[in-house]
């Protein structure tokens, strides 16, 4: 990547960590953001998707996302196959694919998904932004989900905010419970955002799902929490879920 480094207060932290940029974006997405503009859930091969990190890198750029994460399982492997294919690839590949267009990279942000125990349910967490060598994070990293003290969610949006991550809730519609009770614990526990724009049925194109979206989009709006978007990839397009 041509800029690898930005400023925030008196100190430069990696691009890649710049959660102000975004909290900014968290709060211009919409429904239609996902999946050309904006992508914050997939998965690759370094945990249960089946395209490699390079792979998602090159359909990124081939759609022409301005930003995105990898989500992956309890790992940020492929977060970092991922940088340094932007950073040793990606202008040359831009290049190669769009000679007459627009070329600008998409911004890439830290990300992982962790499982974690909220009232009696188990759901996922995802995390942005994060410094991926902090110590607080260790235990969420080995590539499976973690137990014990670390398993509740109180856990683990306490070490992920350690860590400098931007907190949310994925597919809040998608439990046993439903998304009024778990909303509102995540909330008490500090949690930042919802994953509002989630297609539930894996629709074929990929839209958000209409009832869950203005269902979580008015307990967000009651909340003040972020809203995020992402296909949840696994499988071999981003532009839907399986």
């Amino acid at each position: 990547m041509t800029t690898s480094f930005v400023q925030a207060s008196e100190s430069f932290i990696p691009a890649t960590q710049d959660t102000h940029a975004l909290r900014r974006v968290f709060a211009s997405v919409s429904a239609i953001s996902c999946p050309r503009q904006y992508n914050f859930h997939m998965h690759t091969t370094c945990s249960d998707g089946r395209l490699n990190p390079e792979q998602l890198m090159e359909q990124a750029v081939d759609i022409g996302l301005r930003g995105l994460a990898i989500t992956d399982h309890h790992s940020t492997k492929g977060f970092h196959r991922a940088q340094r294919w932007l950073e040793t690839h990606g202008e040359a590949y831009a290049q190669e694919r769009r000679p007459s267009e627009d070329r600008s990279l998409p911004h890439l942000w830290t990300g992982v998904e962790i499982s974690a125990g909220l009232m009696d349910d188990e759901v996922h967490i995802l995390c942005y932004g994060f410094n991926p060598h902090a110590i607080e994070l260790k235990p969420y990293l080995q590539s499976t989900t973690p137990t014990g003290q670390y398993y509740s969610a109180a856990s683990v949006i306490e070490a992920a905010h350690a860590a400098g991550a931007v907190t949310v809730l994925a597919h809040p519609a998608r439990y046993r419970r439903s998304p009024d009770e778990l909303i509102a614990r995540a909330v008490e526990l500090g949690i930042d955002g919802v994953e509002t724009y989630y297609a539930y049925n894996n629709p074929d194109p990929w839209t958000p799902s209409p009832k869950q979206t203005v269902d979580v989009k008015n307990l967000s709006d009651r909340y003040g929490l972020l809203n995020t978007c992402g296909t949840d990839t696994h499988g071999l397009s981003l532009l839907k879920r399986v």
